[in-house]
């Protein structure tokens, strides 16, 4: 399956690129696409090609063999997921509760957190994570936009005051709009990252609109704050999955 050759080949990149102990992987919600095709707030139909069952079961078995794979080659995993979107819901929980009751009796060196507020951070060295979806499961009909505006600039300052992050690297993380716009300009306080989708586009959405594009990012953080970027996006050729050519510019 197209999913599973994805899987196989950021397990690949993970660790031809791995520098560093430590791996924290941030899962940023809308795992799972909906419960009996709908949306968390219902309402909106979703087309797919997996009753809850097997939706359940792939979702599990892809997460269990990312650590698995991973879990030889690095003497800490940290898999951070949030679970409060507008998709996935009680349903991406039910696999990420399911995720950890697995691993975690499996490795001690592997941390799952399953993240049910809207919102929420954790640290590391100098570098402070700000998480979210994009949207919640109730109140934020239209979520965190893709380019930033004055009120949403405002809201995460706010939140940056209440927590005392300032004197940290701060990177605001999110999902949601499926696309890739990694901001470190509109704000001074806080890179604005939207993170594109891992997954291809439904069928639905490849006929109603276009194919799109889907990508992961691979980051190593060094000790000095500075940090490689080493992103992938997937391309389509005859149904597969290929390499790209990466470049600095």
């Amino acid at each position: 399956a197209e999913i599973e050759r994805r899987l196989d080949i950021m397990i690949e990149q993970v660790i031809q690129n791995k520098k560093g102990s430590v791996l924290i992987i941030d899962e940023l919600g809308d795992f799972m696409d909906g419960w009996n095709g709908e949306t968390v707030r219902k309402g909106h139909d979703l087309p797919q090609n997996m009753d809850n069952e097997k939706a359940f079961d792939v979702g599990l078995a892809f997460k269990v063999k990312l650590v698995d794979a991973l879990a030889v080659h690095y003497k800490k995993i940290i898999c951070n997921n949030i679970c409060n979107d507008n998709h996935a819901g009680s349903f991406g929980y039910v696999v990420n509760s399911a995720f950890k009751s697995n691993i975690e009796k499996r490795y001690q060196h592997v941390k799952i957190n399953n993240i049910r507020r809207i919102i929420d951070n954790y640290l590391n060295g100098k570098h402070c994570f700000i998480l979210m979806h994009g949207k919640d499961g109730n109140n934020l009909k239209f979520g965190f936009k893709p380019v930033l505006d004055t009120k949403q600039i405002k809201k995460i300052d706010n939140y940056i005051k209440q927590h005392n992050l300032y004197s940290y690297i701060i990177e605001f993380s999110k999902g949601d709009s499926h696309q890739k716009i990694l901001d470190d300009s509109t704000s001074d306080s806080f890179g604005y990252y939207n993170y594109g989708a891992f997954s291809p586009s439904s069928e639905w959405v490849q006929t109603n609109f276009k194919k799109g594009s889907s990508f992961f990012e691979f980051f190593n953080y060094k000790e000095d704050g500075q940090k490689l970027h080493t992103p992938y996006k997937f391309k389509w050729n005859n149904g597969r999955a290929e390499k790209t050519i990466n470049y600095i510019k």
